[in-house]
């Protein structure tokens, strides 16, 4: 039942995404209550005291807030969860321009392919 981990990334920061994503989708909303640290290291097959690391780095973040003896709860504040999908988007456009450019293409070819990208495939959801 555990996830499955990628060594290069830190376990409890591909746990940080992963929440992030889910926030991002709207699969859990704002307001919604995670899962308890022994719930949630069940869950994904890993120590508690990662899931702790992993809670603590969303608080940081401002993506969740604890509130003690009621559990963490995904931030109410829209500003905070906007930014996150911005910054999200930020990231994947750099990697994907950082790729291209490894391979030796220009912004302009960059461009016209996704551009060819989104008019033959960019309608469907694969």
């Amino acid at each position: 039942m555990g996830e499955e981990f990628h060594a290069s990334k830190p376990i409890y920061l591909q746990i940080v995404d992963k929440i992030s994503q889910q926030i991002v989708r709207n699969e859990i909303k704002p307001g919604d209550k995670l899962p308890s640290v022994r719930e949630m290291a069940v869950q994904t097959g890993v120590n508690p005291n990662t899931i702790q690391r992993t809670y603590s780095e969303l608080e940081r973040m401002a993506i969740v807030e604890t509130k003690r003896g009621q559990g963490t709860f995904v931030s109410e504040k829209s500003e905070i969860i906007t930014e996150l999908k911005s910054q999200m988007q930020t990231d994947i456009i750099a990697d994907f321009v950082n790729n291209m450019r490894e391979l030796g293409f220009t912004e302009e070819d960059m461009i016209a392919g996704l551009k060819r990208y989104m008019l033959e495939k960019g309608n469907r959801h694969d």
